[in-house]
C-alpha cells in the first residue's frame, strides 16, 4: 500500500495494491456499517477491486494502524471526458468525527486530478447529515438531478 503524506496527522490515507488477510479483516468489520445488504466480504471480491484498473481502493488508518476507513475511487473514460465516481465511504463508528472521512475524500480527489478526471461524482443519502455537511464543505455541489438504479433481478 502506498501512502500518502497530505493528510491529517492522526489519518494517513493508502492506496491498496494488494490483499492481506488485514485488509480482509477490516472491510469485514467496515461494510456491514456501510450496507446491510452487502455479501460478507471475501479475499476474492477485495482482489476483484483491487486488480480492476478503474477502481482505486483508498483505507485510512488511525495513528495506531488500525484500518478505520476506506473507499472506492473508480476513474473511468468516456466519450466527453474522463469521469469519477466515489463508491462505498465507510468510516468505522469508532473512528467518526475525527477526519477520516475528509482524509479519505481529499486523497480521492486528489488522485481523481492525478489520473485526469474532470468532474468527480458522488451519491450521498440525506440521513447522512455529517457527510453531506462534509461534502459541501470540501467543495462538491448538490445537483440537481434524478438518480435511477437498474437492480438485477436475482
Amino acid at each position: 500500500m502506498s501512502e500518502q503524506p497530505n493528510t491529517p496527522s492522526a489519518v494517513a490515507v493508502e492506496q491498496v495494491d494488494e490483499v492481506d488477510d488485514e485488509l480482509v479483516e477490516a472491510m469485514f468489520r467496515l461494510v456491514p456499517q456501510l450496507s446491510s445488504s452487502a455479501p460478507p466480504m471475501t479475499a476474492g471480491i477485495l482482489a476483484g477491486v483491487v486488480e480492476h484498473e478503474a477502481s482505486h481502493l483508498l483505507v485510512a488508518r488511525s495513528a495506531d494502524g488500525r484500518i478505520v476507513g476506506s473507499m472506492t475511487l473508480v476513474v473511468f473514460p468516456i466519450p466527453t471526458g474522463t469521469r469519477a465516481w466515489i463508491e462505498d465511504v465507510v468510516v468505522d463508528e469508532a473512528a467518526r468525527g475525527q477526519g477520516v472521512g475528509e482524509a479519505l475524500n481529499r486523497r480521492a480527489l486528489e488522485l481523481a486530478d492525478e489520473l485526469g478526471a474532470t468532474t468527480v461524482d458522488l451519491t450521498s443519502r440525506p440521513s447522512r447529515e455529517a457527510a453531506n455537511r462534509l461534502y459541501r464543505r470540501i467543495g462538491f455541489i448538490q445537483r440537481e438531478t434524478n438518480v435511477y438504479r437498474y437492480e438485477r433481478r436475482r
